[in-house]
């Protein structure tokens, strides 16, 4: 029987979310929401989590002493990654000492690392990915890229939003691709994917709860990325019939070999009525913040509800929605966010500001959504909004 009982005492639940950013944030509220106690975790102060958590603690997750003496200290009911870089082995020896890690421990460390996720799904489970070879050094890096061809995309293969990525074109890009890797891993240098180039139509995100009522999935969400980081996303993604039951099936596939409760963020590549897996993410995704206005339960909340071991009997879709990223460039721990009476005047708008408290290069510092009778308005009006937008970024 599933009971919370009163938030800080012996009887109420406690959760410690390992990552504290826009997406962290708002799995605290939602966890807040049940009366549920949240310790916000992460590498720098003031995280966006850490706002609204009951406290926090600035530590390296990839600490595993610290990680562990953390986790001890606090003993949370739920232990909860949002983030790639954490020490996922202590995750395993804790679970096995009877901490609950969301979705599993074993399902953080198969996917905060590509090579795990992508051996699981082509070797084990026999889901169609895209071509691809693994590299430790610069002479297998090179290798790798001959034998998967050019053009193709180079990551670290523990790294998120972007960062080590980059495209190889042509032979004289392959010694910056390299290097790129090595510096935009999120556990600094090491290994790397190196992967074919996919023909594809478009790419989507199939939001996917596991809960004690079994396997739900949300409308599919269309996005674009650039440089690898989302700048765009909209729900639902027009498909065929036939796509979306191949997209479910690899979907649910996926997630029951991981296991747990949640909500995993499944990335697909389609053409036409094939489907080609890409990743996974055991936890909300960046393409899904589209869901805080599309639908009755967000992709935050229905994590949330699924983690507390809570059902899911439904998700009631509102209808085209889209969602624009706000990205900032500068150096600065000061920006305001001007002419929000304009981006706003439309009906069927909203906004979230994350409060993170600094740039150092670009940074997504925010998220417009909108609502729409048709996708083509709903995408339209998320354009106007941004492009009422005013950033100023001031100085240090």
């Amino acid at each position: 029987m599933a009971k919370i009982g009163s938030v800080m005492t012996p009887v109420g639940r406690k959760a410690l979310l390992l990552g504290s950013g826009e997406l962290g944030k708002e799995v605290a509220l939602e966890l807040q929401r049940y009366g549920v106690e949240v310790v916000a975790c992460d590498k720098y102060a003031n995280a966006p989590a850490m706002q609204v958590a009951h406290r926090s603690h600035v530590f390296n997750m990839l600490d595993e002493a610290e990680l562990r003496r953390i986790i001890e200290l606090e003993k949370p009911d739920h232990i909860i990654p949002e983030v790639e870089a954490i020490a996922t082995s202590v995750l395993k020896e804790l679970e096995a000492d009877g901490f609950n890690v969301t979705p599993t421990a074993t399902a953080a460390w198969l996917t905060m690392n590509r090579e795990g996720i992508r051996r699981l799904a082509d070797e084990e489970l026999g889901i169609r990915t895209s071509d691809y070879r693994f590299a430790s050094d610069y002479d297998e890096f090179k290798t790798a890229v001959e034998a998967v061809g050019i053009p193709c995309v180079v990551k670290p293969i523990m790294s998120s939003s972007g960062h080590g990525q980059c495209t190889v074109k042509n032979p004289e890009e392959i010694d910056h691709a390299w290097q790129t890797a090595q510096e935009g891993g999120r556990a600094g240098a090491g290994r790397v994917i190196v992967e074919g180039f996919v023909d594809f139509d478009y790419e989507i995100t199939l939001l996917t709860v596991r809960s004690c009522s079994g396997t739900t999935f949300c409308e599919p969400v269309g996005h674009i990325q650039i440089d690898g980081d989302y700048r765009y996303s909209w729900q639902p993604q027009p498909m065929s019939a036939t796509a979306i039951e191949k997209a479910r099936d690899i979907a649910r596939k996926v997630t029951d070999a991981l296991g747990g409760y949640g909500i995993f963020g499944v990335e697909l590549f389609i053409k036409g009525d094939d489907v080609i897996f890409s990743e996974v993410s055991p936890r909300p995704h960046d393409t899904g913040m589209v869901t805080m206005i599309s639908q009755d339960l967000s992709e935050f909340a229905l994590h949330a509800r699924a983690l507390l071991g809570l059902p899911v009997p439904e998700i009631r879709f509102f209808g085209p929605s889209a969602s624009r990223a706000v990205v900032v460039e500068g150096d600065t721990d000061k920006i305001e966010m001007d002419s929000l009476e304009h981006v706003l005047e439309e009906p069927g708008t909203q906004m979230r500001i994350f409060g993170k408290p600094e740039i150092k290069g670009h940074r997504r510092m925010g998220v417009i959504l909108a609502t729409a009778d048709t996708l083509e308005e709903a995408r339209a009006k998320a354009d106007r909004a941004y492009d009422k937008l005013k950033v100023n970024v001031l100085p240090r």
